[in-house]
């Protein structure tokens, strides 16, 4: 079968050469790239298996390549492939389950605790000779922190926000043995949104988490409060968001998704926002979680093919 990389993986191309000689050696041509290639030359591929990390891919490119069985997907969400096309052509698509589980969960804290502890203004407040005044900040220890989607990362910031000393409540559509465990309490979207003091969203975009949380959510929420986005951009109603903080009716956010992908063009409503950090999609990566989805994107492959031999 021919293996064709849509796109580079960020890693070192030695790694992707140990990484696909498992698959050539099963007889299978594998073509990695050092660049993205643009949708003429991928729908010119005659490929059997695409890689692609999370840059978009079209029904119209997919329907280009009719001898594509299969999509390994170098990414946890899989909402930037079309797949009613997929499904239309009876292609398999697979994620990169796992992977960036506690770089996510890691940089959570980190915006939680930036926030809390007003580490951005206290730098400047440094590099302008003047004092902590107004920059005294709170603890997270005794705080109720609220998560939105108890999947993997979801779970992984409950862990974590157990050991800082925290409440923790839980929003999903079913309740999952291992939040139990790491002292989830699960109360309706209402309930978390009024007593949670930090709400982080750990979701995918789905056409029911879409607008998620909007004016009416918002409005819900403590002025104390803050709101944290490592899920998808458009879970948030952005613009209420921006509203809400600029009337002084949230205590600040942490944004690393947006409608787009960086860069987020300029006029943005969050760009001016008051009390937001923003951060540029960057919480799946770090050097350990490029690294791991490579090799959880080409086993992917592996395993599939190993079933097709077995079918």
């Amino acid at each position: 079968m021919k293996i064709c990389m849509l796109e580079p993986l960020a890693v070192d191309g030695g790694l992707i050469e140990e990484l696909a000689a498992p698959l050539r050696k099963m007889g299978h041509e594998c073509i990695p790239c050092s660049e993205k290639l643009d949708a003429k030359t991928a729908s010119k591929l005659d490929a059997d298996v695409f890689i692609i990390a999370n840059s978009p891919l079209s029904g119209e490119v997919i329907r280009a390549n009719p001898k594509l069985k299969f999509i390994s997907v170098a990414f946890t969400g899989i909402d930037h492939v079309d797949l009613k096309a997929c499904e239309e052509k009876e292609i398999c698509v697979k994620n990169a389950q796992g992977y960036c589980t506690d770089a996510v969960a890691e940089l959570t804290f980190g915006h939680i605790l930036a926030l809390l502890r007003n580490i951005l203004p206290c730098d400047g407040a440094v590099r302008r000779s003047e004092t902590k005044n107004g920059l005294v900040g709170h603890e997270l220890r005794g705080k109720t922190l609220g998560i939105v989607g108890t999947g993997a990362i979801g779970i992984r910031v409950a862990q974590i926000a157990g050991v800082f000393g925290c409440r923790v409540l839980g929003y999903s559509r079913s309740q999952r043995r291992e939040a139990l465990n790491a002292g989830v309490e699960y109360v309706d979207l209402e309930t978390l949104l009024r007593e949670s003091d930090i709400v982080t969203l750990h979701t995918p975009l789905t056409e029911q988490t879409k607008g998620l949380i909007g004016r009416e959510q918002l409005a819900c929420m403590k002025p104390s409060a803050i709101l944290i986005n490592m899920a998808r951009g458009a879970v948030i109603d952005n613009d209420a968001l921006a509203e809400a903080l600029n009337a002084g009716k949230l205590a600040g956010a942490g944004i690393d998704v947006f409608e787009m992908e960086p860069p987020v063009p300029q006029g943005h409503p969050l760009l001016t926002a008051e009390h937001v950090l923003l951060t540029p999609h960057v919480a799946f990566a770090t050097e350990e979680s490029m690294k791991r989805r490579a090799e959880i994107t080409f086993r992917n492959i592996e395993e599939w093919l190993i079933s097709l031999e077995n079918a």
